[in-house]
């Protein structure tokens, strides 16, 4: 037995003797766990988007997110202010703007009352826009939030922050977050997808705002188009018929698998995976598009015979076919809500193509007993100022509204929120939150609460980091739970 002080002068070759099974038991430890690690990411290479369980039993299984791109007017189709037609052309009190420092508010602007008529819907009376009389006619399905408010007033990085809890680029989106977390039921489809409106506006964040981030790719959103080809280059070239396809599938598979063997990169089962689900939907993705099947009661009731709505209420009702297929995600993505001018004519314009399409959506799946597990959510990435825009070559008549951070309107129906209320209370000019303020890492933790999730310990390692949808915030707000 050594005295410790004779450990100061210990030769190696002395301690590799008298440690060698000590070192033995950690390089055998070592290598049984890199043959885990390769194992499971081999299963995951089988079926990345297979069915995992949530931290509790959740209250919704499916997300289908309305995202409404550019800022819609919240005093304008939501919030009614009666205090703005008394104000009307007035310079807006010091008080609102007393502690705002924000490049986009400008503070010479004047009060402008809203064009819009409003009318109480459903038992609550929860008060709607004469622009929404569809989703009016929602109202006790709907939970009205009041007070969302956001960090930034700028358009990509507020969309990212809305769609990803971050404005960085990296971060992956909340499709992408909950198909991590969830898995998908369906086997043919992806179990995220996003569907893009025809207003000929694009969205500003682009594709940054249904990206994987720093997860593997197989859980980023995927694009279809709800007419023709649904997924680009999807389809086999001439010439290549399905035996041939398949072969040559499985010889990628081969060799990628080989490849993986010898890395264990886990972005070469995410493109496993990815060719095998390709292959799939090749025959599932057209039967999707063919709303045959659907009788004339829904396809009016989703406008699809309406030249205005045919677009929008398309894609809403693929995305009530895709949950019922098993898709996980799907997100509407509509633009422009964007109006510096001109914002009377254009509510009129999007409210046209988008209010029948969207409480049709709510309702169909009500009827179909599938509100009750799906989280409907309808919202952009802020809102609207309750003054005039400052802008040269503005009109009389043609006046708009600036970007709104401090206070704007969402809804959400089904999945087990608080149906037929209104949360929150802005002040008389709807400038500020003066009652149950809602931060989007609240709102954020509040959905993965819904789906089963603690949202601290929905995590992935990234670098050494632990990465999460709310970051550091976020707590989930009981209010807006049933």
């Amino acid at each position: 037995m050594w005295e410790p002080d004779q450990y100061l002068h210990l030769k190696r070759r002395h301690f590799l003797q008298s440690s060698a099974c000590g070192l033995g038991s950690i390089a055998l430890q070592q290598l049984l766990a890199e043959e885990s690690v390769a194992e499971t990411a081999m299963a995951n290479a089988v079926n990345p988007l297979a069915v995992k369980s949530p931290h509790f039993k959740p209250r919704a299984k499916n997300v289908i997110f309305i995202f409404m791109s550019g800022g819609p007017s919240q005093m304008d189709l939501f919030d009614p202010k009666p205090e703005l037609q008394k104000l009307h052309g007035q310079p807006v009190p010091e008080s609102f703007l007393k502690g705002i420092n924000d490049a986009l508010i400008k503070t010479t602007a004047q009060v402008m009352a809203s064009p819009r008529t409003f009318q109480k819907y459903g038992e609550a009376g929860i008060e709607f826009s004469d622009l929404l009389p569809h989703l009016g006619g929602c109202a006790d399905d709907l939970c009205m939030i009041r007070t969302v408010h956001t960090d930034v007033s700028n358009h990509h990085p507020a969309q990212m922050l809305m769609n990803s809890g971050s404005t960085m680029f990296d971060r992956p989106s909340m499709g992408a977050w909950v198909t991590y977390g969830l898995g998908s039921e369906s086997k043919n489809l992806p179990g995220y997808v996003v569907l893009l409106s025809n207003s000929g506006k694009g969205v500003d964040g682009g594709s940054s705002l249904w990206t994987n981030g720093i997860l593997p790719s197989t859980y980023r959103g995927v694009t279809f188009r709800s007419r023709g080809e649904a997924i680009l280059y999807l389809s086999n070239p001439d010439g290549i018929s399905q035996s041939t396809q398949r072969n040559r599938l499985d010889a990628i598979r081969d060799l990628n698998g080989l490849r993986f063997d010898q890395n264990g990169d886990p972005e070469i089962a995410s493109r496993i995976a990815s060719y095998e689900l390709a292959y799939r939907m090749q025959t599932s993705a057209p039967e999707l598009l063919d709303f045959k099947d659907e009788s004339k009661a829904t396809l009016d009731m989703y406008g699809i015979n309406n030249e205005k709505t045919n677009w929008f209420g398309s894609n809403a009702l693929l995305a009530r076919r895709m949950i019922e297929r098993g898709v996980r995600f799907v997100q509407l993505y509509h633009s422009t809500w964007d109006d510096h001018s001109n914002l009377n004519e254009n509510l009129k314009t999007n409210c046209g193509m988008t209010d029948q399409p969207s409480a049709a959506l709510i309702q169909d799946l009500k009827q179909r007993g599938m509100l009750d597990d799906t989280l409907v959510i309808w919202g952009g990435e802020f809102g609207r100022t309750p003054m005039t825009e400052v802008r040269r070559g503005i009109n009389p008549g043609k006046e708009g509204r600036d970007h709104h951070p401090f206070s704007f309107t969402m809804l959400m129906a089904g999945g087990g929120m608080k149906s037929g209320t209104i949360i929150g209370k802005t002040d008389e000019l709807g400038f500020h939150p003066v009652e149950d303020e809602v931060h989007i890492h609240n709102l954020h933790a509040t959905i993965l609460h819904q789906l089963g999730f603690d949202h601290t310990k929905l995590v992935v390692k990234h670098k050494g980091l632990d990465y999460r949808l709310t970051g550091v915030e976020g707590k989930v707000l009981e209010n807006l739970i049933a």
